[in-house]
């Protein structure tokens, strides 16, 4: 069993170019060992059993410098305990709503950890973090019972390995304060790197370095799958729209997450 705790990062298309959503699957056997961990290591940071533990902001009496070695701890141990990051990226111009954009994106990343949950013979749920848009509930309610439509090679796929879809919040859980603090890094990396932001370049490459052994790599294999990191949609046709997506593709790579996928304007499926 896999927990799939999800969230989403760069909502305002007025400070950031690319919308990122994914989730980090937690091996089920493992989720009290990292549960504790995170314990562990807030305890270490001083915070208060209240404190709400996210990339930003830092909780009031809490040093600066603990805060940020808590949370470099908190993803060396989703690293440790086996967690898997499953990322989608798309650029707020292609995107266009960003209410469409999440439902959207929220597919793509249920398929694909559909997909990896397939390849380890597992089962999983999916715990989406809470937001609000009225169409929300009954989506979930769609991907549990008929799953993925209007793909290429099939106009309905179940995802059926797949056993629920529910609502997270932050401070209910360890593991949506993990999914906020990797995402949250992400983003950090994405748009330094996409508003060249030289003074944030640093700290982007130190992150990218932490989360990059999050994400799935077939064994054997350098680059890492399209189902961990997927830059959507597979097909774009603006040239200046892909020569975004290569910049990003090639940042990435630069410190160690090679992605599989081509950024292309022509059909490869």
């Amino acid at each position: 069993m896999y927990l799939f705790y999800c969230d989403e990062t760069n909502l305002d298309p007025g400070h950031a170019d690319f919308f990122v959503y994914g989730g980090i699957a937690i091996p089920g056997e493992r989720a009290k060992e990292l549960h504790n961990r995170i314990e562990e290591i807030r305890k270490k940071a001083n915070f208060k059993e209240t404190d709400i533990f996210k990339f930003n902001p830092c909780p009031t009496g809490v040093q600066r410098e603990k805060f940020i070695q808590a949370k470099e701890d908190t993803i060396n141990a989703a690293v440790e305990f086996g967690c898997v990051l499953i990322i989608s990226i798309i650029l707020h111009k292609i995107g266009h709503n960003i209410d469409v954009a999440r439902r959207n994106e929220i597919n793509r990343v249920a398929y694909h950890f559909d997909c990896y949950l397939v390849r380890s013979k597992a089962h999983g749920i999916v715990l989406i973090d809470r937001f609000s848009d009225k169409q929300i509930d009954e989506h979930l309610r769609n991907k549990f019972s008929v799953g993925i439509t209007g793909l290429p090679y099939s106009p309905q796929k179940r995802l059926d390995n797949i056993v629920g879809f529910h609502y997270s919040a932050i401070g209910q859980s360890h593991f949506s304060s993990l999914i906020d603090i990797i995402i949250g890094s992400l983003r950090f990396a994405v748009n330094a790197h996409s508003k060249d932001k030289a003074d944030k370049m640093p700290t982007a490459i130190l992150l990218l370095k932490l989360i990059g052994p999050l994400f799935y790599r077939s064994q054997g294999c350098n680059t890492v799958d399209q189902i961990s990191l997927n830059f959507s949609p597979n097909i774009i046709k603006i040239d200046t729209y892909r020569e975004q997506y290569e910049s990003l593709k090639t940042f990435f790579k630069k410190y160690g997450i090679t992605a599989s996928q081509d950024i292309t304007d022509e059909r490869q499926y």
